[in-house]
Order: structure tokens, then C-alpha cells, then sequence
């Protein structure tokens, strides 16, 4: 009987570096995603080693979404020979432009503090990446690569986000990517996924639940008064992609409805207004409530007292801001980016506040503030932290455990088997218990560089 081959090149056993290599019985190669291990820097050892397979043997790399721990190796498998179809939605490419080239600033940072020589991959790889780039719309029926069927459904994550769906022999095969926290204030719910045989999905928070909407929009309205009362600075890590568009479409109508007091806000990331940018491009892909809100002519991402700080001496006039003022600077976990400054200059202070609003990986200065260090150590000096550090995970752009495990259910009558992927280990086997107890579907948590088939 013939087979299909999946090796869990990335992404399992850890929530970065997501990466699928499948292997069809005819010898035929392809990938899904090609990501970054993050953590706290892009030089991380694992970036840099050589794939375990040949780039110039995949046919295909089908990606799922735009953040770097889903497309940040792709240069360089492309510089390393890849000359294949890359897949995708449309906003998926041009974000993933941005971001790419947007992390190229931060490598050339880091490759200077660390000594190293040489990029883990340059423009001109990006430039390379993108004439291969292709799009394709959600759904629209089945495409080809070799033997392999393909479609792109809706995953709710970020702007083009998408679940790969694969035919191959009698399967249908799904990656889930990414899932979102649906429903969200901007984007379309996730696509379900009837009639699928295997699922690969994602177990970010597979072992717990997030906040519903409207205790994040009390609790994010409670930190900036509590902050601004006192006279304090509310710094956010910024997600440049989907959290910060998320975060001003909220501040937007609590402005508008007089709910938080009105004071200096500043998005003081390159990467986040580009993004948003972008996000005004697609407006075809929200969903119908911002449609409607557009259509009526608010601008749902621009409010009094806003200042977008593209350049550097933009960022550093923020400085001569007395008094209370809301700062959102990249990056979300803290390994990177203009938020270093500002938490450099304000964490030691009490009247402050850091509001970490998403998943804070393993190694990163963020998880280091999360799991409340005093001091940590900033672009090479110690730093106090005296100020009052919260985390909401409602701002997540994942589902939470009940979530992941509504979503298998919506194919609980054909599921012969779940692999649960991109997170911790004890969030993933969270979740494979929990498909194994209350769905009764065959569940396995695989490790880095686990191998698998299915017979076909």
C-alpha cells in the first residue's frame, strides 16, 4: 500500500519554527511553512544550520501565514537552491515582504553585537523569494502540484491566513496553521473543516482558555485609566501584525465613546504601520461588522491623538512627551525592536505599566517579564523592574483549549487521526488528551523531527 511521508521539521514540540516536510509515494517533495526558531534572537544556532533536505528537490512551499516563525527561513531556502512554487493568499505575500525585510534591520543589529559575519540571508534572497511567490484565494476548488491537490481555507489568525488543505490518494489532509481567536473585531471566523481524514493543528494554548472579548476591552480600559491616573506610562509590546490593528480598532471606539481619557498614543513601529497599511488594501477579507463601520465612514484604525512614528528621531521625540502617554513598539516578545528603549527608560519606575498581550516564547525577554523577573538585562545594561507588569491573553490572536477542541469536533465524524503541533509540550498534550477523552479520535503530540505516514 502506498504511503504518504510527514517529517515534523519544525514546530513541534515548541511554539516557533514551524515547518512540514511531506513526501509523496511517488518521491514527490513539498513543504509547509519554513519559519524562524524565536526566541531571543534570529541568530539562534538552529536559524542558521543547514534544512535536513535538499531545498532543490521540494516542488512546492505552501505557507500558511505571514509571521516569521512561519516564513522567516524561506530566503534562505532559497538562497541555499529552492526554486519551486511558493504558495499562498495575497496579503500572506505582501505582509511577509514587509516582515522579512523588516527583520533583516534586526539581524544586522544582532550581527553586530554578536560578532557574527555573515546575514542569514540578504535582500536580494528576499527579492529572489518573492518572484517565485504566488497567490491564490480561499477555496475556488482544488489546484495541483504534482500529485498533490491543494486548497487554501480561511484560518482566522492574521490578515490571509490560511489552513492547507491536501489531497493525496483518498486523504484529505489539513494543516490548520495558526488558528484565530474567532470571533475577532476585524477578521472573518475560521473555515471548518468537514470531511477531513488527518489534521495537523496547532496547540498554542491547548492547556488553557483566554478572557472572552468583553472582559479584555474592560480589562485594557481598567490599565489605561489605572496607568493614566497615576501619572504612569503604559508601554505594549507590539505584534506588528493583526494584535496592534486589533488594538487600534478597540482604543478607536473607546475614544470615540469617551471610555479611556484622552492622551498622547504612539505607534512607534515601522513594521505595524506598514502592516496597517496593508490591512486597508484588503478590506474585502474582514468581516461584515468592520466592513459596515467602514462603509460609514469611520477610518477604524485612525483616532485623535494618535501619532504614527515611522523614523528613528520620530521614535525618539516620544521622549519629550511629559506626562502620561500610551507607547506600542515592536517587537510582541520583547526580542527586539524600538520596545527595548522604552522599556530600557521605563521599567524601573512603579507609576508605569507593561501590558504583554500575547504568547511570550520560551527564552524571550517578554516570558522573562511574564514570569516576573526584578532585573533583566536590556541592550547590555541590567534594568529594574519596579513597574506593574500584566498579561492578557485575550488579545491572543490563537484559539484557546475549548476553542481547538470545538474545531476538531467539526470533523470528529471522519478524523482518523490529529497530530497537535506549534506548542509547549504540556499545551499540546493538554489538547491530545482532550480530543482522546471527549472526541474519541486517535491523538498524538509528535516531537521535533518526528516522522509519520499514512497509508493512503
Amino acid at each position: 500500500m502506498s504511503q504518504l511521508k510527514i517529517t515534523f521539521v519544525g514546530g513541534a514540540g515548541q511554539v516557533t519554527g514551524s515547518s512540514f516536510l511531506l513526501e509523496s509515494p511517488f518521491g514527490e517533495k513539498i513543504l509547509v511553512d519554513c519559519g524562524l526558531n524565536q526566541g531571543g534572537k534570529i541568530f539562534e544556532e538552529e536559524n542558521e544550520k543547514a534544512f535536513p533536505f535538499k531545498p532543490s528537490e521540494l516542488m512546492a512551499v505552501f505557507v500558511t501565514h505571514a509571521h516569521l516563525d512561519h516564513v522567516g527561513r524561506i530566503p534562505k531556502l532559497v538562497k541555499d537552491g529552492f526554486k519551486g512554487r511558493i504558495i499562498s493568499t495575497a496579503p500572506t505575500r505582501d505582509i511577509a515582504e514587509l516582515s522579512l525585510l523588516d527583520s533583516m534591520g534586526v539581524m544586522e543589529k544582532e550581527a553586530r553585537r554578536y560578532g557574527h559575519h555573515q546575514l542569514l540571508y540578504s535582500a536580494d534572497d528576499v527579492a529572489a523569494s518573492m518572484r517565485l511567490w504566488e497567490t491564490a484565494p480561499y477555496g475556488k476548488g482544488k489546484n495541483n502540484v504534482g500529485e498533490f491537490a491543494w486548497e487554501l481555507l480561511d484560518a482566522g489568525h492574521i490578515l490571509g491566513s490560511a489552513m492547507v488543505v491536501l489531497y493525496v490518494g483518498s486523504k484529505k489532509i489539513v494543516f490548520s496553521g495558526d488558528l484565530g481567536n474567532s470571533p475577532a473585531p476585524i477578521l472573518k471566523d475560521t473555515d471548518p473543516i468537514e470531511g477531513t481524514d488527518v489534521l495537523i493543528v496547532e496547540s498554542t494554548y491547548g492547556d488553557r482558555n483566554h478572557e472572552d472579548r468583553e472582559q479584555r476591552e474592560a480589562i485594557l480600559e481598567d490599565v489605561i485609566e489605572e496607568t493614566v491616573s497615576g501619572g504612569g506610562v503604559l508601554l505594549i509590546p507590539a505584534f506588528s501584525i493583526e494584535r496592534t490593528q486589533e488594538l487600534l480598532f478597540e482604543m478607536n471606539s473607546m475614544i470615540e465613546k469617551g471610555r479611556i481619557p484622552r492622551v498622547p498614543i504612539f505607534l512607534d513601529s515601522p513594521l505595524a504601520i506598514s502592516v496597517t497599511e496593508v490591512y486597508k488594501k484588503y478590506e474585502s477579507f474582514f468581516n461584515e461588522d468592520a466592513k459596515a463601520l467602514i462603509r460609514s465612514g469611520d477610518d477604524i484604525f485612525k483616532f485623535p491623538g494618535l501619532t504614527m512614528t515611522k523614523t528613528t528621531d520620530e521614535s525618539k521625540k516620544i521622549n519629550e512627551t511629559q506626562g502620561s502617554k500610551i507607547i506600542m513598539a515592536g517587537s510582541g516578545m520583547s526580542n527586539g525592536g524600538r520596545i527595548l528603549h522604552h522599556e530600557k527608560r521605563y521599567l524601573s519606575d512603579p507609576k508605569n505599566t507593561l501590558f504583554l498581550i500575547g504568547y511570550q516564547a520560551a527564552g524571550s525577554l517578554g516570558r522573562q517579564l511574564l514570569d516576573g523577573a526584578k532585573v533583566v538585562n536590556i541592550l547590555g545594561d541590567n534594568v529594574s523592574v519596579a513597574a506593574r507588569v500584566v498579561s492578557l491573553s485575550g488579545y491572543s490572536a490563537h484559539k484557546d483549549s475549548d476553542h481547538l477542541l470545538d474545531f476538531v469536533k467539526g470533523a470528529e465524524e471522519t478524523l482518523e487521526m490529529v497530530y497537535c503541533i506549534h506548542g509547549e509540550p504540556k499545551s499540546s498534550f493538554a489538547l491530545v488528551q482532550k480530543i482522546r477523552d471527549y472526541l474519541g479520535i486517535k491523538a498524538e503530540a509528535p516531537a521535533k523531527n518526528d516522522v509519520v505516514t499514512i497509508e493512503l
